[in-house]
């Protein structure tokens, strides 16, 4: 088969698939015929979550695939595929260096089904989550694992671990709903405090934040794992709740008077809060919001802890509620690596 000349329309999802199609899975049949295999675009990548175009081609964008094996076959797997892969396909290179490798070496990604979840989460997601190692995920980390297409899967293995990182069990998920909720009520008001007291810039920076806590809210009320921020709105503007909370926080943005930001800010809680009741999640009788005291500002009703009150697992409502690492550590040093993510967590929970 002589694939198709790559064009700007050209995805990395679609690049990887006949990838594997004309290339990788002959050379596999060939040399190892009845191999235990699996192979998709998973990882890291822009492709992976489908948003690639033509920028995404000035680095790490090409020939990936993941390739999963037994344990005992990754390294004569790696070595087959080095020996017998062509030195281009589709015009493009099979060796290339990468920001996080520079050796000109084939990017199939040759790992175990477990392995390769584990070096994304830092979990051994083969069977079931502890609740301390769900709050050490990332979003992001679950979708290089989860996101991306898998063209086949012999062992079922990495279909298995796909399907148990699909979502939060449900008391771990109210859980993460009610520490983002206290995020926002934590700060909701201080948009109208720093704009009242004439800190105009003071009240954009944290009506910003509680912007950014407003879509996480929405990925989670979606049941959607976020992405790091360059696709977060891109993925948020997907989902059902966007249509209601969307403008309302584009407006709290672009707000030139505090009045105007407190009043956006409040219809978004009130918007996130009426899809969290339409989902049939536990929510309170009216609005989320109501006057800060004596003030002229919105502050948060209790939506953290009716959320919170309706957690009966014992080891989900002995954690702090923080959250997930996400929720409350923002440097990418930490969440990029699941190492330290894991430390982070560990100690939160210490």
């Amino acid at each position: 088969m002589v694939a198709e000349t790559l064009t700007p329309e050209t995805s990395g999802i679609e690049l990887a698939r006949t990838y594997w199609t004309d290339v990788v899975r002959p050379v596999l049949d060939r040399e190892l015929p009845g191999l235990p295999r699996a192979a998709g675009r998973l990882g890291s990548g822009s492709d992976v979550l489908g948003l690639d175009d033509e920028v995404s081609r000035d680095h790490d964008w090409g020939l990936r695939l993941t390739l999963l094996v037994p344990e005992d076959r990754v390294a004569d797997v790696d070595r087959l595929l080095a020996d017998r892969l062509p030195e281009t396909y589709r015009e493009l290179p099979t060796r290339f260096a990468t920001t996080w490798d520079p050796r000109v070496t084939h990017k199939v990604e040759v790992a175990t089904a477990s392995g390769f979840a584990r070096s994304r989460t830092g979990v051994d997601a083969s069977r079931d989550l502890t609740p301390a190692e769900w709050v050490a995920l990332t979003g992001q980390s679950v979708l290089e694992v989860t996101a991306g297409p898998v063209f086949e899967d012999g062992p079922g293995e990495i279909t298995a671990v796909r399907d148990r990182l699909a979502w939060y069990p449900r008391d771990l998920w109210l859980h993460v709903l009610a520490a983002e909720w206290r995020r926002v009520g934590q700060e909701l008001y201080l948009a109208g405090r720093a704009g009242h007291r004439g800190d105009d810039l003071g009240s954009r920076v944290i009506a910003a934040r509680v912007a950014g806590s407003l879509v996480r809210l929405g990925f989670l009320l979606e049941r959607a794992w976020p992405p790091y921020p360059k696709w977060s709105g891109t993925l948020f503007a997907r989902l059902p709740v966007a249509a209601a909370v969307g403008p309302a926080l584009a407006a709290a943005l672009a707000a030139t008077t505090w009045p105007e930001r407190d009043a956006a800010l409040g219809a978004a809680c009130d918007a996130a809060h009426d899809r969290q009741r339409e989902l049939g999640l536990p929510a309170l009788d009216g609005p989320a919001v109501t006057q800060f005291y004596d003030r002229p500002y919105r502050g948060l009703r209790g939506v953290p802890e009716l959320l919170a009150d309706g957690i009966t697992d014992e080891a989900v409502r002995a954690l702090p509620l923080e959250g997930a690492v996400e929720q409350w550590v923002d440097g990418v040093g930490v969440l990029m690596e699941p190492a330290r993510r894991l430390a982070v967590a560990r100690q939160l929970l210490a």
